[in-house]
């Protein structure tokens, strides 16, 4: 056995006489003779230049070799002897000889071998490694410890800024954004703390989202009473749609109305929008493509012979729904109407386009599933007794809502109903699914979160903080949801317990009439269409910032 074998063999017995006493038996807690830190073995980390005697460990730890000496009186006789005695054994002779003194010691003889040795293993070991095992070490802290190991030294600090550290936090987390979003300059970020500002920046965002201060909303208006019927949200665009029948573009960054779209000679009742273009439908028949940018009508789309209800967008092809009966597949970039879908015997009232499939939901109680190129109907889903509301479609299941209360889950490929997902009491309004987890807001004022291929419910949002009347809108936003209501309230959830977080919005007519209708949101924005039926909320967009910090500097 070497030396810091034996060094950490005497600590732990002189430890352990002091932790349980002259006759064996432990302490009681929190009457310990000694701390007892914890300590790491030196030899695991540094195998070359090994220590053999106690001065060049203390030399190994830049400590000098002398140290200060018991001066209580003049040595024992025969010390010398006994010392060269204590030489001439061997290894596991030397063991069984300390640990037979150390039970002949007194407590105070113990304590002052403590003193001696304890130091001895408080070592900053980090330093004594090679720059790449360091950073290995350092990569199994979490980010919050590594913070706090920033603060221990200046080396320490260097390693653990480490910009290839960071990243691969950013990676575990998720964080694939490199610098800021608002940063000015065309130049990239130190390198040296690019990564840890990118992870420190999406912290403080989801901090700003589950319990940020309450912050006093950007307020847009420009849509007069009207009511706003449809909201796009893209980069620091927003574009909502009214029944003025009019689109406005504002700015997401400054809350500016940046232009008005004018040309339908209805109201607004869908759109989508992808980078700066935006397809309108209205209930003048029509659909129209605008450059957001520009204010240009590009296209005008002719050929439904009612009100345009619905649409869904997916690149080059917009699928548009109508009073009509029929869908209709546009080219989105010339303007030209690709085919008729034709089957429904009622209104069309939501689509859902993969680039190759279409559904459509109808108040005839219908779901079909449509081949966009051979115009064909794949398959017709039967089981609902009223009118259909609500669709999404991730390529494998067609989840449809209805008024019949229940959530139906759909094979896409053979048809066939795979659940009947119960427990709503009213009309679901609006539904999102993302990755077999699905999302329904209902208008008996709850929110349920299911899993489609179990076709259990997980959580019921609702409790003390639920919404008091019909659930408007919803949304996935980095682990939460957000749910508005015609009780003027936006609402957060934690999407994995289904505890309520906080209400992110809450208007002054709150239970006498106000209304959030739409809402939209991005990982560092929230945007909100409110107003009233009875005039005691203005109509108006609210716009929330969780970025803070970056606004700030740039104001500065």
């Amino acid at each position: 056995m070497g030396f810091y074998g034996t060094l950490k063999l005497i600590f732990y017995k002189v430890k352990r006489k002091l932790d349980h006493g002259p006759d064996g038996r432990p302490f009681s807690s929190g009457k310990k003779h000694c701390k007892g830190n914890g300590y790491l073995s030196p030899a695991s980390l540094v195998q070359a230049t090994t220590p053999t005697t106690f001065g060049d460990l203390r030399l190994a730890n830049g400590l000098s070799a002398q140290r200060r000496r018991v001066t209580s009186g003049p040595p024992p006789s025969g010390l010398q002897d006994w010392l060269h005695i204590f030489q001439a054994w061997s290894g596991p002779e030397r063991l069984l000889a300390l640990d037979e003194l150390i039970d002949r010691c007194e407590t105070g003889q113990v304590k002052h071998m403590m003193q001696v040795i304890e130091p001895q293993f408080q070592r900053d070991f980090i330093s004594l490694l090679p720059k790449e095992l360091a950073l290995y070490v350092l990569t199994f802290l979490a980010p919050k410890d590594l913070l706090q190991a920033a603060q221990t030294c200046r080396y320490w600090r260097i390693l653990a800024e480490d910009n290839l550290l960071w990243r691969e936090k950013c990676r575990e987390e998720g964080v694939s954004e490199y610098s800021s979003r608002r940063r000015k300059s065309s130049s990239p970020p130190a390198e040296t703390a690019s990564w840890k500002s990118a992870f420190l920046r999406q912290h403080r965002i989801e901090s700003n989202w589950r319990s940020g201060d309450e912050q006093e909303p950007m307020v847009l208006k420009g849509h007069d009473e009207h009511v706003i019927t449809c909201l796009q949200f893209s980069g620091d665009l927003i574009v909502s749609g009214s029944d003025d029948n009019t689109l406005r573009v504002w700015s997401a960054v400054s809350g500016k109305c940046l232009r008005t779209l004018s040309g339908h000679t209805g109201g607004v009742w869908c759109s989508q929008m992808s980078v700066a273009t935006v397809i309108s439908g209205s209930t003048d028949r029509t659909l129209r493509v605008w450059d957001a940018e520009s204010g240009e009508c590009v296209h005008t789309l002719y050929g439904h012979t009612s009100t345009v209800r619905c649409m869904h967008l997916h690149g080059d092809r917009v699928v548009s729904g109508s009073r009509d009966t029929t869908l209709r597949v546009w080219c989105v970039s010339t303007g030209r109407c690709v085919c008729v879908l034709s089957g429904h015997v009622a209104a069309v009232r939501c689509v859902q386009f993969d680039g190759r499939r279409v559904v459509s939901g109808g108040y005839d109680y219908m779901v079909k599933v449509w081949d966009a190129e051979t115009e064909a109907c794949l398959h017709t889903l039967q089981g609902h007794t009223n009118r259909v509301y609500s669709l999404q479609f991730d390529g494998a299941f067609v989840v449809s809502g209805s008024l019949d209360t229940s959530i139906r889950v759909w094979d896409a490929e053979t048809g066939g109903c795979v659940h009947t997902l119960t427990g709503h009491q009213s009309l679901t309004s609006g539904m999102e699914l993302r990755e077999n987890i699905l999302v329904s807001g209902n208008a008996d004022s709850t929110v349920r979160v299911w899993d489609i291929r179990s076709g259990k419910c997980l959580h019921t949002l609702q409790g003390p903080n639920k919404h008091q009347s019909a659930v408007t809108c919803l949304q996935f936003c980095r682990g939460l949801v957000l749910s508005s209501s015609d009780d003027g309230t936006v609402k957060l959830w934690d999407l994995k317990t289904g505890s309520w977080v906080r209400d992110v919005v809450t208007l002054q007519s709150r239970g006498a009439g106000g209304v959030v209708w739409r809402i939209r949101a991005s990982d560092t924005r929230l945007v909100c269409a409110a107003g009233s039926r009875n005039g005691t909320e203005e109509t108006k967009l609210l716009v929330l910032d969780f970025d803070l910090d970056d606004r700030t500097k740039e104001e500065e």
